[in-house]
């Protein structure tokens, strides 16, 4: 293929994206960029005109707010019942999702999509309730001012001076299918305020004062625009690629977003969404984290996950890293991701922090080459505020990091003064090193620094002239105050970072070894409820939280398949959570957007094939979500059980597929004797009956004498073919019930070979019957059967040249029957596979007449009489094949 194809070839991804959107519904949004510019009357004028042309579509929820111009466009359109809600023991209307759902238009308008759902409803955010919507087929209509835009909001804030306090993720606008952009002046929006066409008039004058001034509104205008025009070129891109149109848009932006615990990242986040947005770019939000870093608080872990999910939420991608050299590590993965400009907070230092110590924005702009770097500073006022604050530490916590340095240090000070009474101590220094290092190991940075302060004040005071003051006489004691002050804050910071590591491998530890008797478990558990039970308990290990686990049953409907501890149950409402985590493939319940106040937070669970389920985890306000380490733990669990239950599912279909497969050889092999069994003695009987009809008296008598003989021969083959047929019928649903009664094998072998001189005398049959062989308990009419259906066996396969033994003998108290042929025998891997149904030593149409259910039907009933059957090979002088009956013998002869 040469270049030229490769270039104009469709980008397979937008193709994707446009296949994904066929079953879905179509979401419209109406963008202003403030209240009152006719977003929801222009949405109703236009429903008016779908309704005219016969679409099907209905209101959800229109907010007219009292405008008498807009409730008069909401005439002859059907507007669906609201569901009442409480706030405050006020009661209000809110949308009906439910009834929406019920009611499956075409097209719904539902109005406000930055509005907040009271607590009972099933989602949190107005616009999650339209993405159910959209996922269930049904077209959206609905309408949403620029300042809710998340990325917008700390602008417009700024602007207006108003904070935002509903927002919505900027990709639910990226997603949209139509953006339609509703446009008023300035001039004129504020002159509608002041007819009181906007709010009421007592409410007008304040807006006026405050939001609705010229410069804001204008503002907001620029806003709404670029936000439309960036969705525009976003729709035409995205046909460029479908119809391989060649154009600029393939050498776009890539932003690469560096953050961290600090309050100034959630601002990086936020410019650089606008960055992106403007850019039309593709941006990355990198956390790096050094190995020797303390382990961080409970506050910074959750304000970094915190500003990790807003970026998720604003469309960026989420990567995090483990570097010693922040700056090596962020230019090796611009140069990897193509990144053509980083952004990074620079947050305001001191005047002697910034003369001595270089900060990572600074090291970053001086080392990069060919990438333009983005400093963001820090905003005045309570939203600022530079580096961390300190972590709070527990009133342990703090005894400890007191206390533990007082104590050292006293206990080092009445030592060296009780050493100082007996000797003479040239460096008692080195023995408070002692307690800074104690005071390391045991609690810490800021205990070793006061262990360093409280050694100097103690060493100053008690060992160097003049003691029992302050003052120092000799200027070198000075300076070697001043050395041992440094080596002991070097000292004591060193150890405290390698306690610090220590925990942060103990803890790696404990999490690699828990994971690793989590995967020999998952190893060792056989089938889907096993792997289950061993997730459920070692999540509740892990984590000390109830589990559940949850997949879909044999009816599809979401199912608890395990609970631990076992006493676990889930109400409506949670199942509903559930459902949506397993529907979704993203979290609902508690503090989630989807039903936060249910108690449990669900999590899919999948595999790289499949939706393996859902786990629940029944948290409590005072724990609070998930920590990133416990999420961490959690998300390599479910990992491992997604692959076990994977691997389980593969068995069972695996084994499903085995029976199956030896399905289709017993039909294939049912089929096969019926095809050949039933047609070859119909065939001989309709030639011998269409002969006589034909010819009649001319033909000889012996003639007719033959083909009667030959009709009356297939016709008992053909009878014996369907009585086995029945037998075998008869042993596999368990309607044989034999008759435990006493049977004379005597005389049960005599008549066996009468009958079988009727079916062909020029079998040779040779008997031995035992000299007072006692009755064999057994059904009489099936062990006849059993022995017919040995010597028919051997007929048809040994022939009629050789003879055929029947011999019967006692051993102990069990009755032995053996038939026995001279034929050329059976090899031993086949003496078991001769007992199965439809089983055959001869193929081709060579093969000798039957079924091949002979031997099978044979064992059924021998078993089904409390007896055992045998094949032996060879039998008789290297050759032949022998089957071995055995039966209990009659009770009132064993004695």
């Amino acid at each position: 293929m040469s270049d030229a194809s490769q270039t104009t070839r469709p980008d397979p991804g937008a193709l994707l994206k446009l296949a994904a959107r066929e079953d879905r519904g179509k979401l419209t949004v109406f963008l202003g960029a403030a209240p009152g510019v006719g977003k929801t009357y222009a949405m109703l004028a236009r429903a008016q005109q779908r309704r005219a042309e016969g679409v099907d579509i209905v209101v959800g929820l229109a907010e007219t707010h009292g405008r008498g111009e807009t409730a008069r466009l909401m005439e002859g359109l059907e507007v669906l019942p609201r569901r009442q809600a409480e706030h405050s023991g006020k009661i209000y209307d809110e949308f009906d999702l439910d009834a929406a759902l019920a009611r499956q238009p075409s097209i719904v308008i539902v109005d406000e999509l930055a509005h907040t759902n009271d607590a009972g409803a099933r989602h949190p955010k107005r616009y999650q309730d339209i993405a159910e919507l959209v996922d269930a087929g049904i077209d959206v209509w609905t309408a949403l001012n620029v300042q809710h835009l998340e990325s917008q909001a700390d602008l417009v804030a700024r602007i207006a001076r108003v904070p935002v306090r509903e927002t919505i993720p900027d990709v639910v606008l990226q997603e949209a299918d139509e953006v339609v952009l509703v446009d008023l002046p300035p001039a004129d929006l504020i002159e509608r305020l002041k007819e009181g066409k906007v709010y009421l008039p007592e409410n007008a004058t304040r807006a006026t004062e405050g939001f609705f001034r010229p410069e804001n509104l204008t503002a907001l205008r620029e806003l709404a625009l670029r936000r439309t025009a960036d969705r525009v070129d976003d729709q035409m891109a995205d046909i460029w690629r479908r119809q391989a149109v060649e154009g600029p848009w393939v050498t776009g932006e890539r932003l690469l977003v560096c953050v961290g615990p600090d309050r100034l990242s959630e601002k990086v986040v936020r410019t650089a969404s606008r960055m992106a947005l403007g850019l039309n770019a593709r941006w990355l939000v990198l956390s790096l984290m050094r190995s020797a870093d303390p382990i961080p608080d409970a506050d910074k872990s959750a304000r970094l996950e915190t500003t990790l999910v807003l970026a998720e939420q604003l469309g960026a991608e989420v990567r995090r890293m483990v570097a010693d050299d922040f700056v090596a590590e962020i230019l090796k993965f611009a140069r990897r991701e193509n990144i053509t400009q980083i952004v990074i907070g620079r947050p305001k230092t001191g005047f002697l922090a910034g003369l001595f110590r270089r900060t990572l924005p600074d090291v970053l702009a001086r080392s990069v080459d060919g990438v333009g770097v983005h400093l963001v500073s820090e905003s005045p006022g309570p939203s600022g505020g530079a580096g961390f604050r300190p972590r709070k530490r527990s009133l342990p916590e703090w005894v400890a990091a007191t206390g533990l340095p007082v104590a050292t240090v006293g206990a080092i000070t009445l030592l060296g003064l009780g050493f100082s009474q007996l000797l003479v101590l040239q460096n008692l220094s080195i023995l408070y090193l002692f307690a800074v290092l104690v005071s390391a190991i045991l609690a810490g940075r800021f205990a070793a620094l006061l262990a360093a302060g409280l050694s100097f004040l103690a060493y100053n005071f008690f060992f160097i002239d003049p003691v029992r003051t302050f003052t120092i006489a000799r200027p070198h004691e000075v300076l070697a105050l001043i050395i041992f002050v440094a080596v002991a804050a070097v000292t004591g910071t060193l150890a405290a970072r390698l306690r610090e590591q220590i925990e942060r491998a103990r803890q790696a530890v404990r999490r690699t070894q828990a994971l690793y008797d989590f995967s020999r478990r998952l190893s060792a558990a056989y089938g889907i409820d096993n792997v289950m039970t061993a997730t459920a308990s070692q999540l509740h290990a892990m984590l000390g939280f109830a589990t559940v686990l949850l997949a879909p049953g044999e009816d599809r409907n979401l199912e608890i398949q395990v609970a631990w501890p076992p006493d676990q149950s889930l109400d409506e409402t949670a199942m509903t959570a559930a459902r949506w985590a397993l529907e979704k493939k993203e979290p609902a319940g508690f503090r989630t957007d989807t039903l936060p106040l249910t108690p449990y937070l669900f999590l899919p669970t999948r595999s790289d094939r499949r939706m393996a389920g859902v786990v629940g985890l029944m948290l409590d306000a005072a724990h609070g979500p998930l920590s990133a380490d416990e999420e961490r733990q959690v998300t390599a669990v479910l990992e491992q059980a997604a692959i076990a239950i994977d691997r389980a599912r593969l068995v069972r279909e695996n084994a499903k597929a085995a029976v199956a497969q030896e399905g289709e050889k017993l039909q294939t092999a049912l089929l096969s004797s019926l095809s050949h069994d039933l047609r070859t003695p119909l065939a001989s009987i309709t030639g011998a009956v269409t002969t006589l009809r034909e010819l009649g008296e001319r033909m000889s008598p012996e003639t007719r004498a033959d083909l009667l003989v030959s009709i009356e021969e297939e016709t008992a083959r053909l009878t014996r073919f369907v009585g086995n047929l029945f037998d075998m019928t008869r042993i596999e649903s368990g309607m044989v019930k034999p008759k435990s009664e006493p049977v004379d094998l005597e005389a049960l072998v005599a008549g066996l070979v009468e009958r079988m001189g009727r079916l062909d005398g020029r079998l040779e049959i040779e008997t031995s019957i035992a000299q007072g062989m006692p009755p064999a308990l057994a059904d009489r009419d099936l062990l006849e059967q059993v022995l017919f259906n040995l010597l028919d066996n051997a007929r048809k396969y040994v022939g009629t040249e050789r003879p055929v033994s029947v011999y019967v003998r006692r051993e102990s108290e069990t009755a032995v029957i053996s038939v026995t042929d001279q034929g050329k025998g059976i090899p031993h891997e086949d003496l078991e596979a001769i007992f199965e149904k439809f089983h055959r030593r001869a193929k081709g149409d060579g093969r000798p007449a039957g079924t091949g259910l002979g031997l099978s039907i044979a064992r059924g009933f021998v078993t089904a009489m409390g007896g055992t059957i045998k094949a032996e090979s060879p039998a008789v002088r290297k050759r032949g094949s022998r089957f071995v009956i055995r039966l209990p013998v009659a009770a009132e002869t064993a004695r």
